[in-house]
């Protein structure tokens, strides 16, 4: 029997208001939500420890995530109870695809950018060592939902009826970007931009799983499931 190809995409108030959020998720927290914390410490005379403030910072992304697109995320859920084989296919052949193409991508990468370390995995890992549960609930449960939601249900999933090559191009560019170009920014070295290469791969074997599978949660599900293998070869 064919799959059942989604038509579930997202409302004109859904895109209006995601696309803010996203906006905002991408160019604007990166930067303010430490000063922000540090603000709200100093009104209440605490002090908010970083493993604390990640984890309320991914709460209320999460939070907002099933506030704007509820509505999206009900219909892509309905997809999911029909399409469930499918779906369970896209995540075993995405973590083998994943896996398999990253290894290859990550090794060119290293050779062309030898002096660079990747502070995302820096970071993730650093802060597995201060607060693990906490870090792990982020990292397996809460980022790859919200990066999800952002990344293929809103970017790929609205840019696919219209053209599949730029659903997959944006979506697979604005991911790899996310994940370098604060660290750019901050280290004022533009060289940090080559190591989007290495986020190429998970955005596409990403986007191909939802666009398989017609259902958010085959990607939701691959996401969480690299994640947590990344996380096990870091521990």
């Amino acid at each position: 029997m064919p799959r059942k190809k989604s038509t579930a995409y997202m409302s004109p108030g859904e895109q209006i208001a995601g696309t803010v959020f996203f906006v905002i998720y991408l160019v604007v927290l990166p930067f303010v939500t430490t000063p922000l914390f540090r603000l709200i410490g100093t009104l209440l005379g605490v002090n908010i420890s970083s493993g604390l403030q990640n984890i309320l910072y991914y709460y209320v992304l999460f939070a907002v995530s099933i506030i704007i697109f509820h509505g999206f995320l009900g219909r892509t859920s309905r997809q999911f109870a029909d399409n469930l084989g499918t779906a369970c296919r896209a995540v075993a052949v995405g973590l083998i695809a994943l896996y398999g193409l990253n290894e290859l991508v990550y090794r060119l990468t290293k050779l062309m950018v030898a002096n660079q370390t990747n502070l995302n995995d820096t970071t993730i890992s650093a802060q597995i060592d201060d607060a693990p549960h906490m870090t792990l609930l982020i990292v397996i449960f809460l980022a790859p939902f919200v990066e999800e939601v952002l990344f293929r249900g809103l970017v790929f999933g609205n840019l696919r009826p219209k053209s599949r090559a730029v659903a997959y191009a944006a979506s697979c560019l604005l991911f790899a970007l996310l994940h370098v170009w604060q660290f750019a920014v901050v280290k004022q070295d533009i060289t940090y931009f080559l190591l989007m290469l290495q986020y190429l791969v998970p955005g596409l074997v990403l986007a191909w799983a939802y666009d398989y599978s017609g259902t958010l949660w085959a990607s939701i599900g691959l996401h969480a499931a690299a994640n947590a293998i990344s996380v096990w070869t870091m521990i």
